[in-house]
């Protein structure tokens, strides 16, 4: 049957039964009888389409990862192939993304709780904790987790090939590198309040800010832990308990906010020591699964967390910068739009807009994640066929999210402002940047799903160089120009940077499409090597 021939064949695979169930009865020979003699063929899969390419077959039985008896997807020749596998790839998907994203709310709503209460307490504590966590927290926060993303490649790829034993090697590698990290981002937290006067941030503000930002030095901390023991649960597809903690951590916030500002009367200190409390509840919670229910991957403390530390800080730092360029390059517009003539109007405007395109984004970081574990597990498994097929289906059905956001936007655009402010004029000028917004949903539909088979495949220090140039030799001062030298205002510098993320988008699909697969496969299995995947023993 197509379906057993099409699955990856693993026997922990959830989803083999429902597949294999569910073509039972189907009349679809076995591709690798029929396939070949078939005369259909899709547009999409298959001759010179976007999915099938003369050099793509199945990869060399010598590399790490492969395993008699596991076969890649043979070609695809016929509508009803299409289909199949796109029911296949978009099960495993969605069986991945959706409780990260749900995860991502959650985590979300620890920071627009905190906020919340806060502001219940004086405008100029609102403005300290805010400032505290959207420029220094955030700062860290991106930095941490673009480190721990090298685990993503790394994790992701060992358990495609099977050597799960070093997942929990590499988790606590990753552990040593970033607690590492969290002492060189110290001064920052330290000397907050002269960071944000000099920023341009009002005395008393900063002051406050910076005292915050101190009580929160113990968050930062649990990233430590927090970041790595996520990407080892992910590269596994046990994604469900993290949604879970990820709940759970949020209601027991609530509680101890509510406790610590509205019982206790603790102002902002009370809203810190709850935003440690949280942070490190959620990083105790996934060690203690990963130790307790992750025997296969969790060994115990091994000395060989230290060995080859060097050539895993350099894909670390190569993952952070890859992360950091596109994190600061749309906190950078803020900061620009903030020197226009209006800028209460303009920061205002972008604001909202940015505020929607952050919801849409949360459903896009996690399928950025799950398409990385896809990617890098069926790399790591020798399936070069499954992970470019992967990477398509992700795409089309990303794009189609995007394509939806931006028309219900679009339709909405005299009406959705309604939600943040009474402010008629202000209602006009964000309906004025909807269609700028739409463009830009669009593209962030695609984009994350690129950074995310970037990620899987290891390709993070060439993407860093795509991004620093088409962000910031191309869309930052064309942004600039637009903006200031031709009186565009705000919509000028938005087009700049849009026109630095179409550029970016469009390297990097031409990458992907040009990508020969098997020597992804063969580079996956050398990555392995290189960091004892073959045959090393664990010292613990």
């Amino acid at each position: 049957q197509l379906g057993e021939s099409l699955s990856m064949n693993r026997e922990d695979d959830p989803l083999r039964g429902e597949y294999e169930s569910s073509t039972s009865s189907s009349d679809i020979s076995s591709p690798k009888q029929d396939m070949g003699s078939r005369s259909s063929t899709s547009l999409l899969f298959d001759g010179v389409s976007v999915l099938e390419t003369a050099d793509l077959h199945h990869a060399p039985t010598t590399i790490i990862g492969h395993n008699e008896g596991e076969d890649d997807y043979p070609p695809i020749n016929t509508f009803e192939d299409v289909k199949y596998v796109c029911y296949l790839e978009s099960n495993k998907l969605w069986a991945i993304a959706g409780p990260i994203a749900f995860n991502i709310l959650c985590n979300y709503g620890v920071n627009s709780f905190t906020n919340i209460f806060v502001g219940h307490i004086g405008d100029i504590q609102l403005s300290a904790v805010a400032i505290s966590l959207s420029v220094i927290a955030n700062f860290s926060f991106g930095f941490l987790l673009g480190m721990g993303s090298a685990l993503e490649t790394l994790c992701g790829q060992a358990f495609g090939a099977g050597q799960v034993d070093l997942l929990g090697v590499y988790m606590q590698r990753s552990w040593i590198i970033l607690f590492v990290a969290c002492f060189f981002l110290l001064p920052l937290y330290i000397f907050a309040a002269p960071v944000l006067k000099l920023l341009g941030q009002r005395a008393d503000i900063a002051d406050l800010a910076g005292e915050f930002t101190i009580q929160v030095i113990p968050q930062m901390f649990s990233l430590a832990i927090n970041f790595p023991t996520q990407k080892f649960l992910q590269a596994q597809s046990k994604v469900g308990v993290l949604a879970w903690i990820g709940f759970g951590a949020l209601i027991i916030h609530i509680g101890v906010l509510y406790l610590f500002i509205s019982v206790f009367r603790w102002g902002t200190a009370g809203a810190a020591t709850a935003y440690d409390i949280s942070a490190w509840g959620i990083a105790v919670a996934q060690v203690v699964y990963v130790v307790g229910w992750c025997k296969d991957g969790w060994k115990g403390l091994s000395w060989s967390a230290f060995k080859d530390i060097w050539g895993f800080v350099r894909l670390s730092i190569a993952s952070a910068v890859m992360l950091c360029l596109e994190i600061w390059y749309f906190m950078t517009i803020i900061v620009l739009t903030g020197h226009l003539s209006d800028p209460v109007l303009a920061v205002g405007s972008l604001s909202i807009c940015m505020n929607i395109n952050g919801w849409e984004g949360m459903l896009f970081i996690g399928i950025n994640a799950a398409i990385s574990v896809r990617v890098s597990n069926e790399l790591g498994s020798a399936h070069p066929r499954a992970a470019k097929y992967s990477v398509v289906v992700t795409v089309i059905e990303s794009l189609g999210i995007g394509v939806l956001c931006a028309v219900i936007v679009l339709a909405t655009r005299n009406h959705f402002a309604i939600i943040f402010t009474n402010s008629e004029e202000m209602r006009k000028a964000v309906a004025h940047l909807a269609s700028l917004l739409g463009i830009t949903m669009i593209l962030n539909s695609v984009q994350p799903v690129i950074s995310g088979v970037a990620v899987g495949g290891g390709w993070q220090a060439l993407v860093a160089y795509i991004n620093l140039f088409c962000y910031y030799v191309i869309g930052l001062p064309l942004g600039f120009l637009l903006g200031y030298k031709t009186n565009l205002g705000v919509e000028g510098i938005w087009v700049g940077m849009i026109c630095g993320t179409f550029l970016q988008t469009l390297i990097l699909v031409f990458i992907i499409y040009k990508t020969n697969w098997n020597t992804e496969v063969e580079q996956a299995s050398e990555r392995m090597r290189k960091w004892g995947a073959a045959n090393e023993a664990l010292d613990t």
